[in-house]
């Protein structure tokens, strides 16, 4: 495992399409390493494909920093209810601001090895997977955001 460099905001490629995995080889499964080592190095709860410059349909979530979520080719099929709750971003530094999401999601994705998944998640979990799966789609919090403001850390 290695870890990437997180482009920050400013750069074009955060604001591309990803476009979908057909291949579900090796290589996918190292960028997914990589992906988790650097969402980990970087005291993340989240980590998109776009974020570390591969325009490919991948994030991780850990939201409690022992399960990994690896969803690839993600697609939310059923939400419900909202939250509002401060959000920041890896490739935001150093702001923060509060985004209205789903209370709770269920979405299909595949794993590393293309086997179909199913998650049913809800609050902080959703936050975060609403938040990477919006990266695949050039989508920033800060597009989403009321009261942006400098970060408090």
């Amino acid at each position: 495992m290695a870890t990437r460099n997180i482009i920050k905001i400013g750069n074009p490629l955060l604001r591309e399409h990803s476009r979908e995995v057909t291949v579900f080889d090796e290589k996918l499964g190292i960028l997914i390493d990589d992906m988790t080592e650097t969402m980990f190095q970087a005291n993340g709860v989240g980590l998109a494909a776009p974020q570390v410059g591969i325009l490919r349909r991948v994030c991780v979530v850990s939201t409690d920093g022992d399960k990994v979520y690896e969803l690839v080719n993600p697609r939310i099929i059923k939400s419900s209810g909202e939250q509002k709750g401060v959000e920041g971003c890896l490739s935001v530094p150093g702001k923060r601001g509060t985004v209205v999401r789903p209370k709770k999601i269920t979405v299909e994705a595949f794993d590393r090895h293309g086997v179909r998944k199913k998650y049913n998640v809800e609050g902080f979990t959703a936050v975060a997977f609403c938040h990477e799966m919006d990266h695949l789609d050039g989508i920033l919090y800060i597009d989403k955001a009321t009261n942006e403001e400098d970060d408090e850390e």
